[in-house]
């Protein structure tokens, strides 16, 4: 059981590994429609991970009651941890990417803001 539940954790933080490449690609190419496009796919992944990781701790808990050697998975434990830090490694990446975009945006918004006498950037009358 924790074989397979080791084996889907990597397979979803796999398809996470590949959506973040594809973000990063994607922003170098200017796609912008295919990133909002797979914000769900990676929600749906995070979520699928989350669960997976909670039902390894679950499963790891019961085994050790049962009286069985659990060191018997620690390298598969460990590997799936080392696939886990290159995925946050990862998503640092994408977000010192996305990130000064982002603020520079909020900088040419608060510039025009500024000019615009401090109040709104549309005015409308009725």
């Amino acid at each position: 059981m924790i074989n397979s539940i080791v084996n889907e954790m990597k397979s979803e933080i796999q398809k996470m590994q590949n959506a973040i490449n594809d973000d990063i690609a994607d922003i170098k190419q200017a796609n912008h429609d295919k990133l909002l496009d797979r914000n769900d796919l990676k929600l749906e992944y995070m979520n699928n991970i989350v669960n997976l990781k909670q039902q390894l701790n679950e499963q790891l808990v019961k085994d050790m009651k049962r009286g069985v050697d659990v060191n018997i998975y620690r390298e598969k434990v460990d590997s799936l941890e080392d696939d886990l830090k290159h995925l946050y490694q990862l998503n640092g990446k994408l977000a010192s990417i996305v990130l000064p975009i982002k603020q520079m945006y909020k900088e040419m918004v608060d510039d025009l803001t500024e000019h615009n006498g401090g109040g709104s950037l549309i005015d409308v009358k009725a």
